[in-house]
């Protein structure tokens, strides 16, 4: 049993180690992408951040949602957050698991190069429509008579690109149309359903997008239009957004190293080379050439093969 133990536990080293060197290459191919989208998640946070200066309490709007859904209560808001962040924790787990699964799709690095893609865009569009119309917000901290449902006028530029994390996010006021829970959630479970192999928790991931659409109606930290909107703008840019990018390549064949994607020097060393060939003549097999048999004799030369045809029947 400790032999066995070892073994599997050697196995599962080279497999990470193999992994993580292929992760690191592909890193590297995309680290400016990458961090452009990190740089852009920050920029998102001060967006919403700056709109809570512009935020002024009112009456809460009427809402279809707020009629047909009782109200959760401000002690029990902590339900749609846990449901959200067990999706998120189970998501980023899921990206990485081919550090250490032997049935693999993915690739870690390009999955999530894909993910922050529709997460700016999405955003992106999101700053646009809530710093187009500022409604009152219907969570319990924004509304009248709370003292964070204004900001005062922050006292040096500092003050406002710190954000006040993690409170100034959790405690927003304005950034309603449309959710950015709701974002996170339908990007993590579309990726899933094209990505992911277990149709179980694809099922499940919808009915858990479902329920947390009602917890955050419930808790009143959204209006309905805000989780409507979201429904569709996210699924459309989704779709958009994927003719644009390229393919995942597939792992499943078992030939991995053959799909990664090429480097840039590697793809100018490729063309080269083809270039080359073709330069050269090499691109097409002299051997190869059409033959056409004519009275039981092969005729070689497509382009004679009428004239000698011809000669052979006499014409």
């Amino acid at each position: 049993m400790t032999i066995y133990i070892g073994r599997e536990a050697s196995k599962l080293w080279k497999r990470i180690c193999a992994e993580t060197t292929t992760e690191i290459n592909l890193l590297f191919e995309n680290w400016k992408f990458i961090l452009a989208c990190l740089i852009f998640q920050y920029i998102h946070g001060l967006a919403a951040r700056g709109v809570h200066y512009l935020h002024r309490p009112g009456p809460t709007l009427q809402d279809a949602g707020f009629f047909l859904l009782p109200e959760l209560g401000q002690d029990k808001g902590y339900i749609s957050e846990t449901v959200f962040t067990c999706l998120f924790l189970s998501f980023v787990l899921w990206t990485f698991h081919p550090f250490i699964c032997k049935s693999k799709k993915i690739y870690t690095v390009l999955i999530w190069c894909r993910v922050l893609a529709f997460l700016v865009a999405s955003q992106f569009l999101r700053i646009i429509t809530f710093y187009s119309t500022q409604l009152p917000g219907p969570n319990y901290h924004c509304r009248e008579g709370s003292r964070l449902a204004r900001l005062p006028q922050p006292e040096s530029v500092l003050e406002v690109l710190l954000i006040n994390f993690p409170r100034g996010i959790v405690f927003g006021c304005g950034d309603l149309i449309f959710s950015s829970h709701m974002i996170f959630t339908l990007v993590f479970v579309l990726t899933f359903q094209k990505y992911g192999t277990q149709r179980f928790i694809k099922q499940l991931g919808w009915l858990i997008a479902v329920v947390q659409s009602l917890l955050i109606i419930a808790s009143r930290k959204h209006y309905t239009v805000d989780v409507v909107v979201a429904w569709y703008t996210v699924n459309l840019v989704v779709f958009f957004i994927s003719k644009k990018l390229p393919e995942l390549p597939d792992r499943t064949s078992g030939a991995a190293s053959l799909l990664l994607p090429l480097s840039t020097k590697d793809r100018d060393i490729k063309n080269k080379e083809e270039n080359h060939k073709l330069l050269n003549g090499n691109s097409v097999d002299p051997d190869r050439r059409q033959r056409t048999q004519v009275n039981g004799k092969i005729l070689e030369d497509a382009n004679g093969v009428i004239a000698d045809a011809n000669g052979m029947n006499g014409v």
